[in-house]
């Protein structure tokens, strides 16, 4: 059973979704994986923290647990497949900008009063109280926050089927637990319409236990507009930075784009409301790792261990595809012989701006913007090309032609030539002014080797 398999059986069951009572188990595992997180930011070089360590494997499996632990507390909610992966998207936001907040916290406790590096133990146990304070005091509240959201995201998909036919109610647990100020909203009624529920729909504010149900207009009177937005006022003046302000069922997300881990300017970012055309093009430290974020997420896939390597498949990449099978050969080659970090990525046609930047967004402004290769390895591109011609120098010379239109890093499956014979050729084709930087040859045992590599930089 794989590690988020494990997680969220862990979290996914009943009982802990009302009670946490396997809560010791669960920091177990997270408090695993802060320790792997914690050595790879130890390994880092410098005296100035560095952003890209969010996109180290050891980082990137955090964040992901992180997030499929508050997947889980909506595992068993019914809504759309729509709903509950853009729910999933922001768990997946939020849970790494709480994981930055954690590394950059970290990072000034590398150095000892004397300006010295400390032994890595000695780091170790000094950073413990942040593991300790995001990774339970916190989610213990953000997991119920995340349930609650994501109940009524789906209640609001729910209502959005009846529209204004029925009114919409706001009910507290009317129990001693309920806050005065959320227990003056209760029994609130206006149409679904109604730009009430735009900023006053639960939950609003940590471990808040309210909800939202259908009632017949003609059971109810509807509240006044004002008087309700002033009670909505009232019940969150508390929040005096205005994190709750927002419906999880219109902006299909757990978290409000402004949250603890973030800042205010997050409200009216674009690329946080998946806008195509950006008018606003944030630019600070927390923009930078958002925008990562973003192109890690979708670069998710499945991603499996192959000796010191990782292959990850993209979420995008058609099983089914004739050349999938080779391609997964070569990916694991790479993975196993070079200890390299592998992903095999979808082929598109004409993908969406923002979705083509985060998968391959290294290729822009390059001479192959635009283009899809098939296989990234540690940060390069590589094309590969198969042939069906059953003349051997015509399969070649179509396969350097084809390949070199996406990439000038090419694996090619052998024909039957002498390596002699091929290598003479790319080396006249690169005298004639041809980009060519590495081609490998696929044998027919699925094994790659590398028959040129361009040595003049």
């Amino acid at each position: 059973m794989g590690l988020h398999q494990r997680y969220a059986e862990i979290l996914g069951n009943e009982a802990l979704q009302a009670t946490f009572s396997r809560e010791d188990e669960i920091r177990e595992e997270l408090s695993r994986l802060f320790d792997g997180m914690m050595k790879a930011l130890y390994k880092t070089e410098g005296s100035q923290f560095r952003i890209e360590i969010i996109e180290s494997p050891k980082v990137q499996e955090f964040i992901s647990t992180h997030s499929d632990a508050l997947n889980s507390a909506f595992q068993q909610v019914k809504m759309s497949d729509t709903m509950r992966q853009r729910l999933q998207r922001s768990n997946y936001i939020f849970s790494g900008m709480k994981t930055f907040h954690e590394l950059n916290e970290a990072f000034p406790a590398l150095i000892d009063e004397n300006g010295n590096r400390k032994p890595f133990e000695q780091f170790l146990n000094d950073v413990r109280k942040i593991d300790n304070t995001y990774n339970k005091n916190y989610l213990r509240a953000e997991y119920n926050f995340c349930q609650a959201s994501a109940d009524m995201a789906a209640k609001w998909e729910g209502f959005m089927q009846d529209g204004d036919r029925y009114n919409l109610q706001y009910r507290t647990q009317r129990d001693n637990k309920v806050r005065p100020e959320h227990a003056a909203l209760d029994r609130v009624t206006l149409p679904m319409s109604d730009p009430f529920w735009q900023e006053y729909y639960p939950p609003n504010g940590w471990n808040c236990r309210c909800t939202v149900v259908q009632v017949r207009k003609s059971k109810f009177p509807e509240t006044p507009h004002e008087e309700a937005m002033s009670l909505g006022e009232e019940a969150t003046s508390k929040d005096k930075r205005g994190i709750f302000h927002f419906n999880p069922g219109i902006e299909q997300k757990t978290f409000p784009d402004y949250n603890p881990y973030t800042i205010k300017r997050c409200k009216d970012c674009d690329i946080a409301k998946g806008k195509i055309k950006l008018t606003f093009v944030p630019d600070n430290e927390l923009c930078a790792i958002c925008k990562s974020l973003r192109r890690g997420l979708a670069m998710y896939g499945e991603t499996r261990s192959e000796g010191n390597g990782t292959v990850t498949i993209h979420q995008f990449v058609n099983r089914n595809d004739s050349d999938f099978k080779k391609l997964n050969e070569i990916a694991t080659f790479f993975a196993r012989e070079q200890g390299a970090e592998v992903i095999l990525t979808p082929k598109m046609s004409r993908p969406p701006k923002f979705q083509y930047e985060c998968i391959y967004g290294s290729l822009i402004g390059t001479v192959y913007e635009g283009k899809c290769p098939d296989i990234w390895v540690n940060g390069v591109w590589y094309e590969h090309e198969g042939f069906i011609s059953t003349n051997p120098k015509n399969a070649f010379r179509n396969m350097m032609r084809d390949g070199l239109i996406q990439c000038d890093r090419l694996i090619i499956d052998r024909p039957d030539l002498t390596e002699r014979f091929m290598l003479r050729s790319i080396i006249g084709r690169v005298k004639r002014g041809e980009a060519i930087k590495e081609v490998w040859l696929r044998e027919k045992d699925g094994t790659v080797k590398l028959l040129y590599k361009n040595t003049d930089g």
